[in-house]
């Protein structure tokens, strides 16, 4: 038998650690001929597909199905290979389990797991912009769309569950006129989706933004307002050109959202004037929208708009006094979750009813670890020092607004105008904790406390509809 050298160094080796003797095994050659492959594998007579580029096999399953003891009742490995499972063995697949299959010193590690078949339509959107509102219960997609699109021609992008199909497939023309039945269908599994596109003349809820297409949002804005759009009713974005051009039907609007980014912030009233002329542009149908008793939901630096319109009297200068902002390309990371307080005895107002709670109760928690956030802010520092606000008392005398969340310091983040004297009512946030839009997550990232973003929004809506 030849000398294998890397075993001798082993052996020497051994001595040395002063070991009394060294494994028979190690004085051979290695074996590393042999294959490691699964040929073969069933769970409860359920054949598993083997992928060796991935060295993984997953095996499919009705969609309701107990996983917590399954039977491999198939197993088959290359020849004079052996493994840490064998057919006969109770696994328990709820969670992905991996194989050890060993020949000679050979080894390889696959990972075995059951994927549930499902027949779900996960996401439908027209034109890239319009995203139907799914009801998994009741198995409809309602759509809701502007006079401008040709419901007689449309061609959905549907997403479905992973290895479904569906009929009309994604990318389809379809004649809207009627509503679509859509088919999923995936192994066992087999749902049909309702689908009705419906026309607004007279949108409900408008998102405001400077671009003549929703399309051309900068990323933040457009998160929020494709989250608009597939959860509020007749909602529709709107450009302050379509406004002032007065292009809407907005006799039956309730609501409009704007919700203002700018990369480096907004840093008050001539910045404001600077930035967002289109808006102010429009600021004379803005106003009497809000006069005739329409409401508003302002976010970050379009916080400032209401004294514009007149909100806070005739001081058109009391706009958020204390503003800042990173670039979205360059946003900070959290490494844990960032809050604002409720502001005293707010704690029952309907803009924090059902949140996700935390370690306080008093604190309104926005973000998870490995989120990255502009901390784009737009308040109002309260105090002697500077700003004309020498305590919230002070605040809320001038502008007429009520405090709902503060900061660490007391500064005002997030405060409303009540409807009064026929005028509509306005909430507004200004924190910088409320972002939609992170350009990149850190491994591991997990949503918790990032989904009060979308349930404070949706309390907005509910507040200043009802």
């Amino acid at each position: 038998m030849k000398t294998n050298v890397f075993s001798i160094m082993l052996c020497s080796l051994a001595l040395m650690l002063g070991l009394s003797a060294c494994d028979k095994r190690a004085a051979e050659p290695f074996d590393l001929d042999g294959d490691c492959m699964v040929t073969a594998l069933a769970l409860d007579d359920n054949e598993g597909k083997i992928d060796l580029t991935s060295r993984s096999i997953v095996v499919r399953i009705p969609e309701i199905y107990t996983t917590s003891s399954m039977t491999l009742t198939k197993f088959a490995l290359s020849e004079g290979a052996s493994c840490n499972v064998k057919a006969g063995d109770k696994l328990n697949m709820d969670a992905a389990k991996q194989l050890r299959v060993t020949n000679g010193d050979a080894l390889i590690d696959w990972t075995l797991s059951v994927l549930h078949d499902q027949a779900k339509i996960l996401h439908f959107m027209i034109d890239g912009i319009y995203t139907g509102i799914i009801d998994e219960e009741a198995k409809t997609i309602s759509v809701y769309v502007p006079a401008t699109v040709d419901i007689t021609a449309i061609a959905p992008e549907v997403v479905v569950s992973p290895y479904a199909t569906v009929s009309p497939a994604s990318g389809s023309s379809v004649d809207f006129t009627n509503p679509v039945q859509y088919t999923v269908d995936n192994n066992s599994a087999h749902a049909v989706y309702t689908v009705t596109v419906t026309v607004i003349d007279k949108p409900q809820a408008l998102y405001l933004g400077v671009p003549a297409k929703m399309t051309d949002l900068d990323p933040e804005a457009k998160e929020a307002c494709l989250w608009m759009l597939a959860n509020v009713p007749k909602s529709l974005y709107a450009s302050f050109a379509d406004i002032k051009a007065e292009n809407i039907d907005l006799s039956e609007c309730k609501v409009m959202w704007w919700h203002f980014h700018v990369d480096g912030g907004v840093d008050g009233h001539d910045a404001f004037v600077s930035k967002a002329p289109e808006a102010l542009e429009a600021v004379n149908q803005i106003r009497s929208f809000y006069e005739a008793g329409g409401s508003f939901l302002f976010t970050r630096y379009a916080t400032n708009l209401p004294s514009f319109i007149g909100t806070t009297g005739t001081d058109e200068w009391t706009t958020p006094n204390n503003c800042w902002g990173k670039n979205e390309d360059a946003a900070e990371l959290c490494i844990g979750p960032w809050s604002f307080r409720i502001y005293d005895g707010q704690n029952g107002h309907a803009l924090y009813k059902d949140l996700v709670a935390g370690d306080n109760a008093n604190e309104v928690y926005c973000t998870d670890k490995g989120y990255h956030i502009t901390n784009s802010t737009a308040q109002y520092h309260i105090g002697t020092d500077w700003g004309g606000y020498d305590d919230h008392a002070a605040w809320e005398t001038r502008t007429g607004g009520v405090i709902l969340g503060v900061g660490g310091d007391g500064a005002v983040v997030a405060w409303e105008y009540p409807a009064a004297g026929g005028k509509g009512g306005i909430i507004c946030i200004g924190s910088g904790c409320y972002d939609w839009y992170s350009y990149k997550y850190e491994d591991g990232y997990e949503e918790k406390y990032h989904a009060n973003i979308a349930i404070m929004t949706r309390n907005a809506f509910n507040h200043l509809m009802n």
